[in-house]
């Protein structure tokens, strides 16, 4: 379940028990916390004004956009106000930021650097890390991949010689500290070494949760569109680190890296960004010198 999206095929107060039954809880006393807010009551509908008309013709002045993220919550539930809203979130993310935390120790005693990679599906995110892996050769590293369902990534990554743990999360939408712990515990992760978690692919609810992780890493392809950072603002201002891959086929899809990268700064004024193909070659060595920067650090 995630409060950040909503998403899930029962209320959010269903979900938030499944949550806490899950980690061996129950839900906290009294249960008049949890209890569903009353609904209001019912209203005569009121008839909508119309719209003015445009006056050149065009559908121009024709507006009835919805905007449901500017509460305090930043999303809406029907029946539930925003102080709830916030209430269950917070709750949710305090108890996975207990396991993140544990997490984070668990690799620093390791002197491990560890990169949260987080796109849409598509956006190469496997096919880089291939490469990378491959690029990088005896330096030791280990992989978590996040999906709903099948190893296909997991199984590429073995193919390199790699050590992969497949993380299904079944209708979840992201990783969570929780599930990284637990696939910690089934790898040989060895001193000085990368771990490199692949998030499930979704650029929103991964943004909010804490895996442990020293950075998160946003991989955006050239065909997803330059004002993809602007529509999920919130993945790339938690971003460290900005891959702007595929940019080999930037000829072909009528792009600016240029503008992809200003929409990027206006989101996160800190964030680094580089550019990359996977499949030529190109900028793979800015990104390994980040990584390998990382790596001395984090030993520091």
């Amino acid at each position: 379940m995630c409060t950040v999206c909503g998403c899930g095929g029962h209320s959010v107060e269903d979900q938030f028990r499944a949550h806490l039954a899950k980690q061996g809880q129950a839900p906290a006393a009294p249960l008049a916390v949890l209890a569903p807010h009353p609904a209001p009551k019912p209203t005569a509908p009121k008839t909508p004004a119309p719209a003015p008309a445009p006056v050149d013709g065009s559908h121009a002045a024709c507006t009835h956009d919805l905007h449901f993220g500017q509460g305090p919550a930043g999303t809406e539930v029907p029946g539930m106000t925003q102080a709830r809203l916030i209430e269950i979130e917070t709750d949710i993310l305090s108890k996975n930021n207990s396991f993140a935390a544990r997490n984070r120790a668990a690799l620093a005693a390791l002197k491990a650097f560890s990169v949260n990679l987080v796109s849409s599906p598509g956006s190469g995110k496997t096919t880089l890390l291939c490469a990378t892996i491959r690029a990088l050769g005896a330096q030791p590293l280990a992989v978590i991949e996040g999906d709903q369902q099948t190893s296909n990534d997991a199984d590429r990554i073995r193919e390199t010689g790699a050590a992969a743990v497949q993380v299904n999360t079944g209708k979840g939408c992201h990783l969570d500290g929780n599930m990284v712990e637990q696939a910690l515990a089934r790898l040989d992760l060895g001193a000085g070494a990368l771990l490199f978690i692949e998030n499930v692919g979704n650029l929103v609810c991964p943004a909010a949760f804490d895996l442990g992780e020293d950075a998160k890493v946003a991989i955006l392809s050239v065909t997803e569109g330059e004002d993809k950072p602007l529509k999920y603002p919130d993945m790339f201002a938690a971003s460290r680190l900005a891959i702007l891959n595929k940019i080999d086929l930037a000829p072909f899809c009528d792009v600016n890296l240029d503008t992809y990268e200003a929409n990027l700064k206006r989101v996160n004024p800190e964030i680094e960004v580089i550019r990359v193909s996977a499949r030529t070659g190109e900028g793979m060595e800015l990104w390994l010198d980040w990584l390998r920067r990382g790596l001395a650090a984090k030993a520091a």
